[in-house]
């Protein structure tokens, strides 16, 4: 393969897409954006393996030499995906899944590599364009080509490919999958955006995509290899009309069974019974009645939704299930709450931490320090099914992911409620959509533990089905109806607008109008959900749990940070053996002070304020001489600062030697007369005869 480079503008942003010079053994290309650059490759098995699925795994790895580091920890060397690196291979594998032929079952792998990371232009949108491109080029029978695109809402503008720090001041980011005719993918997040705003936000980043879907176009006409040929299993369709008429009555009256095991437990046993009846005359035709079954049941759900209007439990399209909202049923959690919809049911904690407890992350930018942090659990038994509980999966990451970025708007500044927070939720049952039900849990658990968010948070997991020209969108879907239908999408906020939204497309030709209506349907529901949670718990509790830390902030001038710390640590580690807190000091002088124990908070406050206080005019202090000179004494009025008192200062009456009123060591009650510019402070014991002894500071801690 020849050496080929095409490259594309994206509003101001330059693309190129280049091959034939790099792993030369696989179908592989390098997308670049500025100095970042990342390697993609696509590669298939020759032969189909006997599996029910297409076997495609989607691989992307971060490489800290690209940013010029070296790893941290012990080993030095990339471990493990982080939760970022998992999250960039389902946005990657989301858009081009579907688009492998049904049927094809050869191993397929792409693996994504950061080469260059300048820390400005973003490489995890390059990885969809990428796996595309290298899809194109290579034999693999695909439907492509897609392209990704991040965009952000920034000024009153939208913007594609924006900088990181651009992204830091967009209160829209959206990461947009696109092919020439429609979106095929959204992941992004807002600080309560409306519905319209979300819907110019798809368009903008539908038309960015087009220019790189050209220039993939014209990349395959000069390296592209021949596909390779794709015969799809024959299908026995007389076979499968049989089936069809046999089971379709009893699949019907199945179908109207609420309850989601009992419909499972029917429609399994009409399957066996099919299957057992055909297997008898065609041993050899089990895929062909499977897949007949399958079909059949395909179309008998989503005629029965798009044609009547009714669902799977008897709902209506725009009906939310009965919802059940049971706040801190624990005592020791510092918040907690049920939230169930239906048959899905997720208990929420939030606990509350220090400084200390926020999560330390080794990144390409450096060292990350995360306040917040939702993580999200899908044990076996919330579906009645037994297997084995290992790590945490990526589809667990990503949802917890999803209901983080849902609830990360609302939260308080972290100078205002200095906290580390950890939003855990646990599925108990799932029947559709336990992402949503963690967000509304999430958002119940940290006001129970009395976060102070700006606004509680709901989220509803909406649907689409499409028979010919007639669509329906689905409120609050089930399991079976997201699986069964043409578009799944995910919307979270506040009353106010949207803060995450998450789609998948598997329909063409999804106009503005669709999507606008869609948005309006699952605005109706979100806030239903925001009414049922607002009567249980109308706002935060007023004080944080009674087992959590109390935490103190006190701020200081930069320059007395060293004060606090002391050399190599001394002074912090003293106040923290004397006191018994926790104490934290930044970069910016905030000191956080948390301790379980009120006394404790109040001791080391104490003992910062002693070291870091600041002699004002006209204040009384108790000092002690540390200096007699023959023209006065310099005296300590604060730890590490003192000051002159003039012979003149030391009596009413004439002093012949300073050391007839003072020594080294007395303790004495002067008076700040003045500070001059450059910090000199002149004191005066006369001036303090007679004062009030409340009015005497004494902070030499």
């Amino acid at each position: 393969m020849k050496e080929t480079i095409e490259t594309c503008k994206v509003g101001d942003v330059e693309i190129s897409i280049e091959t034939g010079k790099i792993a030369k053994q696989t179908n592989a290309v390098i997308v670049r954006v500025g100095e970042t650059a990342v390697l993609v490759s696509a590669n298939s098995g020759p032969k189909p393996k006997d599996l029910p699925f297409l076997p495609l795994t989607v691989e992307y790895r971060e490489s800290a030499a690209s940013a010029g580091k070296i790893p941290g920890g012990y080993f030095k060397r990339e471990g493990r995906p982080s939760t970022e690196e998992i999250l960039t291979c389902r946005v990657t594998d989301r858009p081009i899944r579907p688009l492998f032929p049904k049927g094809y079952r050869c191993d397929t792998q792409v693996i994504t590599n950061i080469l260059s990371h300048d820390k400005e232009n973003e490489p995890d949108v390059l990885s969809i364009t990428g796996a595309s491109a290298a899809l194109m080029i290579s034999d693999v029978p695909w439907a492509g080509p897609i392209a990704g695109v991040r965009v952000a809402h920034i000024g009153g503008k939208w913007v594609a490919f924006p900088t990181y720090s651009m992204i830091q001041e967009a209160d829209i980011t959206l990461v947009v999958g696109a092919n020439s005719d429609a979106i095929v993918m959204v992941e992004g997040g807002a600080s309560a955006a409306s519905e319209a705003a979300m819907i110019d936000g798809l368009m903008f980043g539908q038309e960015s995509a087009q220019p790189l879907i050209a220039l993939q176009h014209r990349l395959r006409e000069k390296v592209g290899k021949p596909k390779r040929e794709y015969i799809p299993p024959p299908v026995d369709e007389a076979l499968q009309a049989e089936v069809s008429k046999f089971a379709e009555a009893k699949l019907v009256e199945a179908l109207k069974i609420a309850g989601k095991h009992e419909r499972s437990s029917a429609i399994s046993a009409i399957k066996a019974e099919t299957k057992e009846k055909f297997l008898a005359s065609h041993p050899d035709k089990g895929e062909d009645i499977s897949s007949g079954f399958a079909k059949l049941e395909k179309e008998t759900v989503r005629n029965m939704v798009v044609n009547t209007g009714k669902r799977l439990d008897g709902r209506g399209t725009r009906d939310v299930r009965p919802l059940w909202i049971n706040p801190h049923p624990f005592e020791r959690p510092h918040g907690s709450a049920f939230f169930q919809r239906g048959e899905t049911q997720a208990y929420a904690t939030c606990t509350l931490g220090t400084e200390y407890d926020a999560q330390r992350l080794d990144t390409l930018r450096g060292d990350v320090r995360r306040h917040f942090l939702l993580h999200y659990n899908f044990p076996p038994y919330c579906t009645g099914e037994v297997r084995p509980l290992r790590g945490t999966s990526r589809r667990e990451t990503g949802h917890g992911a999803l209901a983080e970025r849902a609830l990360k708007p609302v939260l308080p500044d972290l100078a205002d409620f200095p906290y580390t927070i950890r939003v855990v939720s646990d599925i108990m049952e799932s029947n559709g959509s336990s992402s949503m039900a963690s967000v509304c849990g999430g958002s119940l658990a940290m006001m129970d533990a009395g976060v102070p968010i700006k606004a509680p948070v709901a989220g509803i997991a909406m649907g689409l089905m499409q028979v010919g020209d007639k669509i329906a969108v689905l409120t609050d879907i089930l399991g079976d109806e997201d699986h069964l239908g043409d578009m799944d999408f995910k919307v979270t906020g506040t009353e106010e607008g949207i803060t995450a939204l998450q789609m998948d497309i598997k329909v063409d030709g999804l106009t503005r109008k669709i999507l606008e209506d869609a948005l309006d349907q699952a605005r109706e529901a979100r806030l239903h959900i925001l009414e049922e949670m607002n009567k249980i718990m109308p706002t935060h509790k007023d004080d944080v749990s009674l087992y959590a830390p109390r935490i103190e902030t006190v701020q200081v001038k930069v320059d007395r940070i060293r004060d606090i710390i002391g050399p190599g640590g001394k002074m912090i580690r003293a106040i923290t053996e004397q006191s018994g807190a926790q104490i934290n000091v930044d970069d910016h002088g905030r000191v956080t002070i948390a301790s379980d124990n009120p006394e404790s908070i109040a001791s080391a406050k104490r003992l910062i304020e002693g070291l870091t206080a600041e002699a004002e005019i006209g204040a009384v202090y108790q000092g002690v001489v540390t200096r007699v000179v023959d023209f006065g004494a310099f005296v300590e009025v604060l730890p590490g600062t003192d000051g002159l008192v003039h012979i003149s200062e030391l009596e009413n009456k004439r002093v012949e030697k300073v050391t007839d009123i003072l020594s080294e060591g007395d303790e004495v009650i002067v008076k700040v007369l003045n500070i001059d510019p450059t910090g000199k402070i002149r004191l005066s014991r006369k001036a303090a005869f007679g004062v009030d002894p409340s009015e005497v500071q004494n902070m030499r801690a």
